[in-house]
């Protein structure tokens, strides 16, 4: 049900700070005892650095659940991760992005054992030379230094219970030998992803409520491979592959509907429907990398070049059936009124080049240039068939009607880009660095619905072009070795994901439905960033982000009423993706991270306000033109032009039970207030975890407990000033125990020859 319930991911992706357990697609927690005596945590030019090598935190770990135990890093949904203050974190291995889309990289680093992570750097706003989205922000994981030659590697197992079990297992092996360098991993596991919700909506006339279970099972299967070769002294060539599949078949949704509405002659009646669907996906996402990298001198200056391929396939197909009382017994639901049948695939090819020269100078002047390539096309070819049944007085089956909908959308997309930087270091207390990138963005959207003429025609052609010049600067002031200030600016754009574009519904209930839309163009950014720190240990970041034509999903409900005046018999909710009039989030965070009591006490400590400032409205659904009107024809328009201040609270504590350093207990816990997201009102939610862990010898045991109050439970309420309102309930059933065994083989000094930037980097996370 992965895009049946993009709904889930649209509600839990507009949560900027929260911290917690229970991640999936994508789509978040302690910080163990460290024993450290040089820097943990600092500030270093345009990046934050935490160093965890020495620590066992990452021993026994999943590289997920280290990167939630890193300061400024969150994540409420369990598949996503979060900066504060930023929408989302893209993930850099080594310098170089992970070529996978949302759903693949969540499973990815929950199935990836931390025991090489040498830090990660957590990079707020990213500069010139990266290739990044709106107000993204970027996690870098730095492997641990190679030391000598050899084989390593680390075998993982777990469990999860929360409303069903779940097995995931992990094999990674590192080889080195003298030029030669090899890594690999193989990971997947099993799970049923089950959510229970609450829907309502209606207006002051009319009152629609549907309420049940999804169940979504899905088998994974991934895994990578990096072979790394030194040609000499100056010359390095490198070959990656990356591997994901998932299976997800017989996802089900079970909804118990309730409709109350007055009738033609004004009595209010109330009827009940059932919605029961069905549908088999599965996903498959490759991509190769070829990198060849020559050093200029000995200062640092390098030719780097990246060449690669990605392809990315899902084919979903799915059953939506609205089921009727049956005649002597209402709740056997034994009668079918309507059926929904949708074939849905979607394949992706990109293309993609990189070159990116560095030029180090004696005087601590570094001149940086590049340019990129993104060759892109995406095929959709849908198709839809509806089955009406009408019914006799008697009860008995009447006839049927059947309703073809065909519609092969095919997206190509053009993507050149330029960046120039330049970053000097004036003295030992000030740094700085200023750059550009320019972007072309072609693209060129066809439709063929040969079976609906009007939309054929609305969609034909849809031409997408632009220019953006996007300018960056930062400063670094080390005022003395205890206080550090500095400043950053950017400006990005977001373009639309590949299946936000794809013009298809994918129907939770039979008037109930998201929708995709051709027509959304790309939105603007603008970013802004203070930070100060004190002692490498306490900070406080001051962010401000504008976002023009945002891209998100509005609520729009009512009666559909045609350009020729037609209105239609049935009020419906449309989730639609498009773009919502601009937006302002600002925030205001106060942290620490320190360990107390001869390193007893680890603290990661996170408190901040967060001001949101929503101004959008929307009347006309884009990708069919028709508008919402109620009973009487009165438009309808969806407004948010509400302001919210919230409070965000985060605390991760690890408590050493031991001289020895060998047992550990996790105290986490987040709270944030509720806050104004696209959707309404988005209530407050809270989670404690705890967790404690063994390590003996090469042995980890830990075992997790996630959501232990069972407070993580997404509500969001819409009261619009028409009289239409929208509330939702989603338990994802966060509530879990994890149980897991880690053993670590070989020489543990082994690492990648080196550091590898892909070029497809800029494509994956638009493919989820």
């Amino acid at each position: 049900m992965k895009k049946i319930i993009i709904l889930a991911a649209a509600i839990s992706g507009s949560v900027i700070f929260a911290q917690e357990k229970k991640s999936d697609t994508v789509k978040t927690k302690s910080i163990e005892g460290i024993t450290l005596t040089k820097q943990v945590f600092k500030k270093q030019s345009d990046r934050f650095v935490y160093d965890v090598a020495a620590s066992p935190v990452a021993k026994g770990n999943t590289t997920f659940d280290l990167l939630k135990q890193t300061p400024l890093l969150s994540s409420t949904d369990d598949k996503t991760l979060k900066i504060a203050g930023k929408n989302n974190a893209l993930i850099y291995i080594n310098g170089r992005k992970t070529n996978m889309d949302a759903e693949s990289l969540a499973q990815f680093l929950k199935n990836t054992p931390a025991e090489n992570i040498q830090k990660i750097e957590v990079i707020t706003v990213p500069g010139s030379e990266f290739q990044v989205e709106s107000s993204d922000g970027i996690i870098n994981i730095v492997l641990k230094k190679k030391m000598s030659d050899g084989t390593n590697g680390n075998i993982r197992m777990s469990n999860t219970q929360n409303k069903y079990n779940a097995s995931q297992a992990s094999f990674s092996v590192n080889y080195r030998k003298d030029k030669l360098g090899i890594s690999g991993n193989l990971n997947g596991g099993e799970n049923i992803s089950p959510q229970t919700y609450i829907l309502r909506n209606g207006t002051d006339r009319m009152k629609n409520e549907s309420v049940g279970d999804i169940d979504d099972p899905n088998k994974n299967i991934g895994g990578y491979l990096n072979i790394d070769y030194q040609l000499n002294d100056n010359n390095n060539l490198a070959l990656s592959w990356n591997s994901w599949a998932n299976r997800s078949y017989n996802s089900t949704i079970d909804l118990f509907n309730t409709l109350i509405q007055p009738n033609d002659k004004g009595i209010i009646e109330t009827s009940y429907t059932r919605t029961k669907n069905r549908e088999d996906a599965r996903n498959y996402n490759n991509s190769v990398n070829l990198n060849y990298e020559l050093k200029l001198d000995s200062l640092g200056s390098k030719l780097n070049v990246n060449a690669a391929y990605l392809i990315y396939k899902r084919f979903q197909f799915s059953k939506n059936n609205t089921m009727l009382p049956g005649i002597t017994n209402w709740e056997d639901f034994s009668r079918t009124r309507k059926t929904i049948v949708q074939d849905i695939p979607q394949i992706i090819n990109n293309f993609s080049g990189t070159v990116d020269y560095i030029q180090k100078l004696k005087n601590d002047f570094t001149f940086s240039a590049g340019g990129n390539f993104n060759k892109t096309k995406t095929d959709n070819d849908t198709k839809n068939l509806t089955y009406d049944y009408t019914y006799k007085a008697n009860g008995e089956l009447d006839k049927i009607e059947t309703t073809p909908e065909l519609n092969h959308f095919i997206y190509d997309e053009n993507i050149y880009g330029l960046y120039l930087t330049f970053e000097k270091k004036f003295s030992d207390k000030f740094s700085g660095k200023v750059g550009a990138r320019y972007e072309i963005t072609n693209s060129l959207g066809t439709a063929d619905s040969p079976t609906n003429p009007v939309e054929a025609q609305r969609h034909q052609t849809i031409k997408r072009n632009y220019n953006n010049f996007l300018p960056y600067l930062s400063f670094n002031y080390a005022i003395n070795d205890k206080n550090n200030i500095s400043y950053s600016f950017s400006s990005r754009m977001r373009r639309p994901s590949f299946w936000e574009l794809n013009p298809v519904r994918n129907y939770i209930t039979e008037y109930n439905y998201t929708q995709n839309n051709p027509f959304v163009k790309a939105s603007s950014t603008y970013n802004q960033e203070l930070t100060y720190m004190y002692k490498n240990s306490y900070f406080l970041i001051l962010n401000h982000s504008y976002f023009k034509d945002q891209i998100t999903q509005v609520p729009l409900q009512g009666y559909t009423k045609t350009a020729d005046g037609k209105v239609s018999e049935q009020s419906v909710l449309r989730y639609i993706r498009t773009n919502f009039g601009d937006k302002q989030e600002m925030s205001a965070m106060v942290g620490i991270q320190k360990t107390f009591f001869k390193q007893y006490l680890t603290l990661n400590f996170n408190a901040g306000i967060q001001h949101n400032i929503n101004n959008g409205s929307l009347a006309e659904d884009p990708t069919t033109g028709e508008t919402f009107v109620d009973k009487d024809g009165k438009a309808l328009v969806y407004t948010n032009n509400v302001k919210s201040t919230s409070l965000v609270i985060t605390s991760n504590n690890t408590l050493r039970l031991d001289k020895k350093k060998t047992w550990f207990l996790g105290v986490n816990y987040f709270f944030i207030d509720k806050q104004q997201i696209e959707l309404g009102m988005l209530k407050n939610l809270m989670s404690l975890d705890l967790s404690i862990k063994k390590n003996w010898n090469d042995w980890t045991f830990a075992l997790n407990l996630n959501d232990v109050l069972r407070t993580n439970i997404l509500e969001i309420e819409d009261d619009q000033s028409n009289g239409n309102y929208n509330y939702i309930r989603n338990d994802q059933y966060r509530r879990s125990m994890t149980v897991s065994l880690t053993y670590n083989f070989g020489n543990q000094k082994v690492k990648k020859v080196r550091d590898i930037e892909g070029a497809s980097d800029a494509i994956k996370s638009r493919t989820k």
